[in-house]
């Protein structure tokens, strides 16, 4: 089945579970990966992510950004300083799958952007009008797509942002199991991009270490 299809049917993570097998892990060890051995930032990506963060809070004051400022500020520029716009890397877009939900009477509708890394690697943003969809929708069609788009029995991970937050995924296709880091939000004291960027920076490194070997 395409993987447009697959992401059509899954909606929701009770989904995920009854029709492509995926569990949640339950061991706090399954990812390790958002948390541990981080890359440390220099003075400059430092000053370059708290620059990012000051440009889309400015946007963001006027409403809700459009899926294409948040790539253009924020997004593109994360995938760019962790290094996936370069060898060995290469990228894969897929057509936007369309979402609506209903919230107290009122259709809400948008869409999400998908960008594959290696296979291995999906960029999904979340774009709503007038009114902003939970992070939590793009995560059913993130498993869904990645486990459709399944070309190796390594772990596969996901980064889903709607523009205010950010979380990662694992998922471990050979064991069904997947789960998720914790949630980055740009409305935060501290800048959370900092922890978005030393994810990214980590993930590229297991991504090089496992094309050099």
């Amino acid at each position: 089945m395409p993987q447009t299809a697959i992401t059509q049917i899954i909606k929701t993570l009770n989904h995920v579970h009854q029709k492509l097998g995926l569990q949640r892990a339950t061991d706090s060890q399954f990812f390790t990966e958002w948390f541990e051995g981080l890359p440390q930032l220099t003075a400059l990506e430092q000053e370059t992510l708290d620059l990012m963060r000051q440009r889309f809070r400015y946007h963001r004051e006027e409403g809700q950004v459009t899926e294409g400022a948040v790539n253009a500020i924020v997004v593109s520029r994360l995938m760019e300083l962790a290094g996936f716009y370069d060898p060995p890397f290469r990228l894969r877009s897929e057509l936007p799958v369309e979402i609506t939900t209903t919230v107290e009477n009122e259709t809400l509708r948008g869409r999400i952007d998908f960008l594959v890394v290696q296979e291995r690697f999906w960029r999904v943003i979340i774009e709503s009008k007038e009114t902003e969809f939970d992070i939590e929708v793009g995560i059913p069609q993130t498993l869904a797509y990645a486990i459709a788009s399944l070309a190796e029995a390594s772990p596969l991970f996901g980064m889903v942002t709607n523009g205010n937050n950010f979380i990662f995924i694992k998922i471990d296709p050979p064991h069904k199991l997947y789960d998720f880091s914790e949630t980055y939000s740009m409305l935060s004291r501290t800048n959370h991009l900092y922890d978005v960027l030393q994810i990214l920076k980590a993930i590229a490194t297991i991504f090089l270490a496992t094309t050099h070997d």
